[in-house]
């Protein structure tokens, strides 16, 4: 079976080369540094397992018809890319790996309903450099979950199943639209790095930074459950850990937040957002705060924290120039 990995970045290049690893016919459809650095001195990959040097092909442009295609550009970029290489994926089982909730309808717009799985990604990967990227610490069990974005297919999700199971340990979600919105709520701290520039764990040193991530989490909580929408199991992210912290005092429930960091292991871990930000690309923030903020104006309702995030996210795309800690303290008073 040919599989295309369409926009190998960090997810992409991860579960690509662990695909190709298991000896599966893979391609990495990615950008000209990162295609030219595979070619020439293969796939690294450093993570919890060791480093590991993976020979799989690479080709900047997709020109072949695969029988499997793994969508892993950011959200921003899902429509234009899934129309450049409509031809090619016509009848084709495609998997949706973006954060936020939006890439399934965008990419169903495009190909139609019937051949879109949807998946969603339960681990931190890095790619920072031409041929290389990083894996780091699982925060369960499961890796990935997999469901059916619109409606269920027969059996097809069983054969998905034991092909990604060969890469990472995967599991099957009955409901893939609410796991979505519950990892949605807990990407919401991924602007914080994106703005300081600090690693999640350099961040956790500051109290103000930890109150932070509760407030963005709380807020985003609060407006999904006014609007009715359900959420579901993600392992590794209970979102009843985020009411129990809710409910709590901020001292106390800032030191419970200080072990949720810590239990994330050593490496240093940046989030989707401040990587686009280190590469010099936009950001995936609007299809991530954006969604709770814009939710709540059609309830009526405003999501202070999280828009303010979005202005500041934007304003280092444009500057460059991140903001220190006490700079952001006073942003939020």
């Amino acid at each position: 079976m040919k599989i295309a990995v369409i926009g190998a970045g960090a997810i992409g290049s991860v579960i690509g080369g662990l695909l190709s690893e298991a000896r599966e016919d893979v391609t990495l459809v990615g950008r000209k540094p990162h295609v030219d650095a595979i070619n020439q001195n293969g796939l690294i990959l450093d993570g919890e397992s060791g480093k590991m040097v993976i020979r799989v092909k690479a080709a900047e442009n997709l020109d072949f018809k695969p029988d499997f295609a793994l969508l892993t550009v950011k959200s921003q970029d899902v429509e234009s890319s899934v129309k450049k290489v409509q031809l090619f994926l016509s009848g084709t089982l495609v998997v949706t790996m973006q954060n936020g909730v939006q890439s399934d309808d965008l990419v169903a717009g495009v190909l139609g309903k019937e051949n879109i799985i949807s998946s969603v990604v339960t681990f931190n990967c890095e790619f920072l450099e031409p041929g290389k990227a990083l894996y780091s610490k699982l925060f369960s069990k499961t890796a990935l979950l997999i469901g059916e974005p619109f409606s269920a297919k027969g059996n097809r999700l069983q054969s998905i199943l034991v092909l990604f199971n060969k890469a990472l340990p995967t599991d099957i979600s009955e409901d893939i639209r609410g796991a979505h919105w519950t990892k949605l709520i807990w990407n919401l701290i991924t602007a914080i790095p994106a703005v300081t520039g600090l690693s999640y764990q350099e961040g956790n040193h500051y109290p103000q930074i930890r109150e932070l991530n509760i407030n963005l989490m709380k807020e985003g909580l609060e407006v999904i459950k006014l609007a009715g929408i359900k959420t579901a199991l993600v392992p590794g992210m209970p979102l009843s850990l985020i009411e129990t912290m809710a409910k709590m005092p901020l001292p106390e429930s800032s030191y419970m937040m200080k072990n949720i960091i810590e239990s994330s292991g050593e490496r240093h871990t940046l989030g989707s957002i401040l990587q686009s930000i280190k590469r010099g690309k936009s950001t995936e923030v609007d299809y991530i705060n954006g969604e709770i903020v814009n939710l709540g104006k059609k309830m009526g309702i405003t999501a202070p924290a999280n828009s303010l995030m979005i202005e500041l996210v934007h304003q280092v795309e444009t500057t460059g120039k991140f903001l220190t800690v006490n700079e952001l303290t006073q942003r939020l008073s």
